[in-house]
């Protein structure tokens, strides 16, 4: 069959599909499955220049290598172009696979570092996520996260600068409820149902990661912004790694700042009356 990428699929790998399949992908690059006549299936994602998909390629096969995270083999990655290995999956999210998934990231929270960054910038969708090493957590979290993205979102026009000084002010005070962990750990870093893979109440996959070493309540945080997680997760990851006091009730909804302001430089819209209504439920 005949498709843009054909030539290059082939010099790539050596052959080429007899059938392509469109997949959910997500902001940055056209998903599909490629079928080939052995009866071998492998994920092709295209993106235009920039798309930093040789970043998550290089992410994924971290992950692979670094933690027992399951996440799929990466054949090929250039920065518009990604190919890896196909996992079926399909099932929902159920009770047990929450279970499991809880499993999995409290085991990759257990693999930590000395420091908050990672050795590399990566990306979070088609944004850059800078990560120097940084010893302290908040003054991280204050100035690679919070207010990077939200300089980023004045810059496109999605997030107004009194919004911006009202996230200064609050950053100021982080203090107030953050506090720095003795170390740092791995996290995924895109903690949502559509990274998420499962089958038959079990987790088949994770992709398309954001990873870096910081406190993992900010993944635990960015897994409740969707719904993604439930009571189930919860409750066995806590068997894991019990929670501290005030993640529920504040630290949760201050993490969750970060991925608000990402959705808002993505997609805007209503992110920016949700970062506002956060700002002013602390008092700024």
């Amino acid at each position: 069959m005949k498709f843009p990428e054909e030539e290059r699929v082939k010099r790539l790998i050596g052959r080429s599909p007899v059938q392509l399949t469109p997949l959910t992908g997500g902001c940055i690059a056209d998903v599909c499955r490629m079928d080939f006549e052995d009866g071998e299936k492998l994920v092709l994602k295209t993106g235009a220049a920039g798309a930093g998909l040789d970043l998550e390629g290089y992410m994924l096969q971290y992950l692979a290598s670094h933690s027992d995270l399951p996440v799929p083999e990466v054949l090929c990655a250039n920065d518009d172009l990604l190919i890896m290995a196909y996992i079926k999956a399909g099932s929902p999210l159920t009770p047990a696979a929450q279970e499991h998934a809880a499993d999995l990231l409290a085991s990759l929270h257990n693999i930590v570092v000395d420091r908050f960054g990672f050795e590399k910038d990566t990306v979070i969708g088609s944004l850059r996520q800078p990560n120097p090493w940084t010893k302290d957590w908040v003054e991280f979290f204050r100035d690679q996260r919070l207010i990077y993205m939200a300089e980023e979102a004045v810059k496109s026009g999605s997030l107004k600068p009194s919004s911006l000084s009202r996230i200064e002010t609050l950053c100021a005070q982080l203090d107030r409820w953050l506090l720095t962990p003795v170390q740092a750990s791995l996290i995924h870093g895109d903690m949502w149902g559509g990274n998420i893979l499962c089958k038959d109440g079990r987790i088949a996959g994770f992709v398309d990661p954001a990873i870096y070493y910081a406190d993992p309540e900010i993944e635990l945080a960015f897994s409740t912004l969707f719904d993604t997680f439930g009571s189930p997760f919860f409750n066995r990851y806590a068997e894991h790694r019990p929670f501290l006091p005030g993640f529920f009730e504040e630290r949760r909804d201050i993490y969750n700042l970060y991925p608000l302001l990402v959705h808002l430089n993505l997609f805007g819209g209503s992110y920016a009356a949700r970062v506002e209504a956060t700002l002013t439920r602390f008092g700024f």
